[in-house]
C-alpha cells in the first residue's frame, strides 16, 4: 500500500513537471517619436525697377513666379516698378493684374500742358495718375495692402531715399514715378519727392533692410542709347535714363536672382505700343531665371534647417 503511495505521487510530480511553461512577457520600452518641424521658409522680395513703358515686362514675372507657385512676401518698386507692385500687392492675383495693366495708356498717366512747363517744374502735372491708381487700386492705404509693400522715392531738397510704407496708395505711387523733368514733384508726408530711380531704381537695399530673405529683382532700365531725341521732353526722359542705368549698376549686385528681360531696351519710355512685347520678355526671361530660382531657395532651406535629431 506504502508503495502505491509512493508510485502515484511520483507519478503526479512527473505529471506537473512535463507541462509547458508559458513564456514570461518582457515589457518593451516604447520607441520615442521625435517630431518632425517643417522646413523653414525665406522671405522672399519681389523688387521692381523704373523704367516706364517698359514695366509692363514686370507683369510678365510675376504670372510665371505665380504659376511657378514661388511666394511673394514682400513687394518693393520705384517709379513703374512701384504702381506694377501696388496693383498685385492690393489683388495677389496675376490675372487681375495683366486685365488692369493692359488698361493702362500714355493718356491715361500724363496730363501734359504747356503752362506746366513754363510756369510749374514739369510737362505734366501727376493728377492723372494718381487719379488712374485711385480708379484701379480699391485698397486706399498702403498698409492695409495685401502683401507688404513699398514705394521708393527721392527727397528732391536733400537728395535722400524715401521708404513709402504706409499711408496713401496713389501718393506714394505718384511721388515714385514722379521723372524729374516730366511730372512737377509732389509734396508728401512733409516732403517734396521726385522719382525713386533717381537714387535708387532697384532698391534692392530697401527689401534687405525690411527683413527679405531672398530678393528677386528685376531690372528694365537696359539699353541707354536714343539717338532720336530731338525736344525738351526728349532731353528729360534720356538724362532720366542714364540716371536710372547707372545707380542700377551699383545696387543690382545684391540681389539674389536678378532678372533682366532681353529684347526692349530699344522701346522708349513713353511708347505704350509695345504693351504684349514686354510681357512676353518678362515671361521668358523669368522662365528661364526658375532653375537658378529655385536653387536659391533649396540652399536657403537646406543652410537654414536643423539637422535630424536621433532618436534616444
Amino acid at each position: 500500500m506504502r508503495l502505491l503511495n509512493t508510485l502515484a505521487i511520483a507519478g503526479l510530480a512527473l505529471l506537473f513537471a512535463c507541462q509547458t511553461v508559458p513564456p514570461v512577457t518582457v515589457p518593451q520600452t516604447p520607441v520615442q517619436q521625435v517630431p518632425q518641424e517643417p522646413p523653414p521658409k525665406p522671405r522672399i522680395a519681389l523688387v521692381l525697377g523704373g523704367g516706364a513703358a517698359r514695366g509692363f515686362a514686370h507683369v510678365g514675372v510675376i504670372r510665371v513666379l505665380e504659376q511657378e507657385k514661388i511666394p511673394i512676401d514682400m513687394v518693393v518698386g520705384t517709379s513703374v516698378g512701384s504702381l506694377i507692385g501696388a496693383i498685385y500687392a492690393a489683388d495677389l492675383s496675376s490675372f487681375d493684374l495683366e486685365w488692369t495693366a493692359f488698361q493702362l495708356e500714355k493718356d491715361d498717366l500724363f496730363d501734359f500742358g504747356v503752362m506746366n512747363a513754363i510756369t510749374g517744374m514739369g510737362f505734366a502735372k501727376g493728377d492723372k495718375l494718381e487719379a488712374w491708381v485711385k480708379n484701379h487700386v480699391k485698397t486706399t492705404n498702403i498698409e492695409n495692402l495685401k502683401i507688404p509693400f513699398a514705394a521708393v522715392a527721392t527727397d528732391l531738397n536733400w537728395g535722400y531715399k524715401v521708404v513709402l510704407d504706409h499711408g496713401s496708395v496713389a501718393r506714394a505711387i505718384r511721388a515714385s514715378a514722379a521723372i524729374p523733368g516730366v511730372f512737377q514733384p509732389v509734396q508728401h508726408q512733409g516732403k517734396i519727392l521726385v522719382d525713386g530711380g533717381v537714387v535708387d531704381n532697384i532698391p534692392i537695399s530697401v527689401a534687405k533692410t525690411k527683413g527679405a530673405d531672398i530678393v528677386i529683382a528685376v531690372d528694365i532700365s537696359g539699353n541707354l542709347g536714343n539717338t532720336n531725341i530731338t525736344n525738351l521732353l526728349g532731353v528729360s526722359l534720356q538724362a532720366t535714363n542714364i540716371m536710372f542705368a547707372l545707380n542700377v549698376e551699383h545696387s543690382k549686385k545684391d540681389a539674389d536672382i536678378l532678372i533682366t528681360p532681353a529684347g526692349i531696351g530699344d522701346i522708349g519710355m513713353l511708347d505704350f505700343t509695345q504693351k504684349k512685347r514686354c510681357m512676353q520678355a518678362g515671361i521668358e526671361s523669368t522662365k528661364s531665371a526658375m532653375p537658378v530660382i529655385r536653387k536659391v531657395i533649396d540652399a536657403w532651406v537646406a543652410a537654414h534647417s536643423r539637422p535630424a535629431v536621433p532618436a534616444p
